[in-house]
């Protein structure tokens, strides 16, 4: 895959220093066509196989720390090769994927990119790969600690029983109880209930 130079210095703005040429050599090696999108709140990236003459194809979210967005590109190329592996043949999140996403990032961990905190709560989830970082509280708790442009959002975890929250399309929610890792909330406006996630952000009434 050809990338220009702007191409390349676009690309560097998002990534962790000295992981450049390792996200270049994936990006060669499988040619995968890379897409760079504005905030999701649903999904951090994804990665969609060859069709009808199309690349294997990773989108992520420019809104992402550097060390959030290396974790996510990480993740998808996993999703990749375990498509040329096994095809449809396998879970997208099952022990296969597990492997070669852990495989992937100890190749990273090894080059001492990640701060000590980001590298510790790896290794811990690791030992326990789930789905995506964001279900992984607490790797993602760690890894918001570096998202400067969201120090006003909050969890809904932090918020406490009884208190409000606005979500990002300005509606209004009172939080009710808690059920495990997510919280029963009723929206003010309709009196409907919903549940949040703990780590899900929001901001603070």
């Amino acid at each position: 895959m050809g990338l220009k130079t702007h191409e390349l210095d676009a690309l560097k703005e998002y990534l962790p220093d000295n992981t450049l040429e390792d996200v270049i050599y994936f990006m060669q090696s499988y040619k995968i066509h890379l897409i760079l999108r504005k905030d999701r709140k649903s999904i951090l990236g994804d990665y969609r196989p060859p069709h009808q003459g199309k690349p294997h194809t990773i989108s992520l979210n420019i809104s992402l720390n550097k060390y959030h967005f290396l974790i996510t590109f990480i993740h998808e190329v996993a999703h990749l090769i375990n498509f040329l592996n096994h095809k449809r043949s396998v879970m997208p999140h099952g022990n296969e994927w597990k492997e070669v996403y852990a495989m992937l990032l100890k190749r990273f961990m090894d080059k001492d990119i990640f701060p000590e905190d980001i590298h510790h709560a790896i290794k811990t989830s690791i030992k326990s790969l789930s789905a995506s970082t964001c279900s992984d509280p607490a790797l993602f708790r760690v890894l918001q600690k570096y998202d400067l442009h969201k120090q006003h959002l909050s969890l809904v975890e932090s918020i406490g029983i009884g208190n409000s929250f606005r979500t990002s399309d300005d509606r209004i929610f009172n939080i009710i109880s808690k059920r495990r890792t997510r919280y029963e909330c009723i929206e003010i406006s309709s009196g409907k209930k919903y549940l949040f996630p703990g780590i899900y952000e929001v901001l603070q009434e």
